[in-house]
């Protein structure tokens, strides 16, 4: 354990990234310790006591994406049962902010890492593809929790995103070629040019308060 009876983070779990401080560690463990109620470890049940998640339109997926053993850098695939606290900073570690001191090599792979994160959230059957649908129908989900758009709007814009991505992903491919899904190759792709690294990010266990995972 470390200062304070904090667990110690392994150095293999947050590899892709710099060092967290103590002062981080800390911070989240207190967010852990609230969130699994003072237990060793975290179960989905847990997730039932954040009240803003409930509206949340891909709930389900966050939270799947927490016991995904492929984000958790498990050599196997499926799903956790339950995650400890090394698990859980191997988890908010994709959600870190860039870090000024990055060189090149540092922020592609950093890139990298929250687009496979991204990734793994829309590839919920775990078979290393999106099919065009399942594209379409989570871009549709996140677009449904704006009050203020329509849903006939959001299926507008959730079909134009899905003949995007089957221009870029389908109209790169040979007459001889079956299309099966949107690989990662072709993932990284459709997202590039978007600022994933400042954009994707989490405001999650509050100390004081709870707010929206997104």
């Amino acid at each position: 354990a470390g200062t304070g009876g904090v667990p110690r983070a392994q150095p293999r779990h947050l590899c892709p990234f710099p060092a967290v401080t103590s002062e981080q560690i800390e911070h989240l463990h207190r967010r852990f310790k609230q969130l699994s109620q003072d237990q060793l470890t975290i179960r989905k049940e847990n997730f039932d006591s954040i009240p803003d998640l409930e509206f949340n339109p891909i709930r389900g997926k966050i939270v799947h994406a927490f016991f995904d053993k492929r984000n958790l850098r498990q050599e196997s695939d499926g799903l956790a049962d339950e995650i400890n606290f090394e698990d859980f900073l191997t988890i908010m570690s994709y959600f870190r902010p860039i870090e000024m001191n990055m060189d090149e090599e540092q922020l592609d792979r950093f890139r990298k890492e929250k687009l496979k994160f991204l990734f793994h959230m829309y590839d919920s059957d775990h078979d290393g593809k999106i099919t065009l649908q399942e594209y379409r129908n989570v871009v549709e989900e996140l677009l449904s929790g704006n009050p203020h758009l329509e849903k006939e709007s959001a299926r507008s814009i959730a079909d134009g995103a899905m003949m995007e991505a089957a221009s870029i992903c389908v109209g790169q491919m040979g007459p001889d070629q079956v299309y099966e899904g949107i690989t990662f190759e072709d993932f990284l792709k459709m997202w590039q040019g978007i600022d994933i690294e400042t954009k994707m990010h989490v405001r999650f266990l509050n100390v004081d308060t709870i707010a929206h995972c997104y």
